[in-house]
């Protein structure tokens, strides 16, 4: 189904089917400390069973409901920020525009929910079950097995917003997903069969190892989308932007265009490093696609020339990287923790996902009066673990840290004039 989400996605839908028990909020207050208490092993303490209650608008925020059952409950803008949902039972449950901001739902079963319009950004549904569902009762009368009218089919969230989520390995076959926001979430293992993504934003998602088979992904944005080893037998791409996709095949200059083995490459360049020049060989990445280097840790690289070059995923920890030319590369989830990266020229370049802990970013310092400062102007910084390192004297104008970790880093002297993300001190 094409289109924008419909108005049910704003608006609770008349009950049907069972009738549900409306709960008032202290109601609510005492069953989650219930809830804790069963959870802390207190006596007295009992499990959170709220399957088929009217839930609506209700405040469950930073609450530890995890194990709890909310079976066929009506959520519709309900407050769930920063729950413990781990391993929740929400089968059927109608969770339209709920705030789930950075919740857990860790294994949590949501098969047959409604997440159209919810807020779902930064949570975390690693392993959870979004598979189709249909909630089904006992005739009493005649024993017979009957569908609820309520709910059933597949999880329907159009319009819904994931941006940042953790969504990896979520077994999501068949969810309806059209113009939901997937923006930067990590998609790793997920499966999506048959999923309807149409006009989805996946910009800059990582779907690495996700089965994507049959998947509808129609006028889908996928800009700088990640699908190494990603299965796509039978989807449907057409009307995609894919511009800076990153899949199984080369990105950019294959390795085998280097005229030599990586191997016998990056030898010639720490001679010529440790040599001064003397001995060796600088030896140009620029544009090539270095995936399949293979293990980089702790690896002589100075002077490295590798603009527009893709390192994604390389492991780069503790690797000597003083006055490297790496403007444009894509370093999105390399490991650069303990990296010395001082004077480097990160202009544009993609870090997003990457592991910067105590990385060196601070200025190069060749003589008493003369010093090179690192760039990292229009850098992408998304989600980048920058804690501890040092980014003294750096310049990041323009840069994006939304949602990078800042914490403990040195930012004396940087320059952050228009960076998203962080003000200027």
């Amino acid at each position: 189904m094409d289109g924008s989400p419909k108005d049910s996605a704003t608006e609770p839908a008349p009950q049907q089917g069972r009738v549900r028990k409306k709960l008032t909020q202290p109601e609510i207050n005492k069953i989650i400390k219930l809830h804790q208490d069963y959870r802390n092993g207190v006596f007295g303490g009992r499990r959170a069973s709220l399957s088929f209650h009217d839930l609506e608008g209700m405040l469950f925020a930073g609450a530890d409901l995890s194990d709890a059952d909310f079976t066929g409950a009506a959520l519709y803008g309900a407050s769930l920020g920063g729950c413990n949902l781990d391993r929740a039972v929400l089968f059927g449950a109608d969770l339209r525009n709920a705030n789930l901001t950075g919740a857990s739902l860790v294994r949590a079963d949501l098969r047959g929910a409604i997440l159209q319009g919810a807020n779902l950004t930064h949570a975390n549904l690693f392993d959870a079950d979004l598979r189709d569902g249909m909630i089904a009762e006992r005739d009493q009368k005649t024993r017979d097995i009957k569908a609820l009218e309520f709910k059933q089919g597949a999880v329907e969230m159009q319009g819904a917003a994931m941006q940042g989520a953790n969504l990896t390995k979520a077994r999501m076959s068949g969810v309806v997903a059209q113009h939901t926001d997937f923006t930067d979430a990590i998609m790793v293992g997920c499966n999506l069969v048959r999923a309807n993504l149409a006009h989805a934003n996946l910009t800059n998602a990582d779907l690495s190892g996700a089965d994507l088979s049959g998947a509808r992904l129609t006028n889908a944005t996928l800009t700088n989308a990640v699908l190494t080893e990603a299965k796509l037998q039978m989807a449907d791409l057409s009307g995609a932007n894919t511009e800076g996709m990153l899949g199984d095949k080369p990105a950019g200059r294959p390795l085998e265009e280097l005229g030599m083995t990586p191997e016998e490459a990056l030898r010639l360049h720490a001679q010529w490093v440790t040599s001064g020049g003397a001995a060796g060989k600088l030896v140009d990445f620029s544009g090539f696609d270095l995936r399949k280097i293979g293990s980089l840790y702790k690896a002589q690289l100075t002077g490295l020339v590798a603009a527009k070059a893709v390192f994604f995923g390389l492991n780069l920890e503790g690797a000597a990287m003083q006055g490297a030319r790496l403007i444009g590369a894509d370093l999105r989830n390399c490991r650069l923790a303990r990296a010395d990266l001082r004077g480097a020229n990160l202009k544009e370049a993609k870090l997003g996902h990457a592991d910067l802990r105590e990385a060196d970013l601070s200025p190069l310092v060749v003589a008493a009066t003369r010093s090179f400062p690192t760039h990292l102007d229009g850098a992408n910084l998304r989600h980048a673990d920058l804690r501890g390192a040092k980014l003294q004297g750096a310049t990041l104008i323009g840069a994006d840290l939304k949602d990078a970790n800042l914490k403990d880093t040195k930012t004396d002297g940087a320059d952050f004039t228009d960076a998203v993300g962080h003000s200027q001190p």
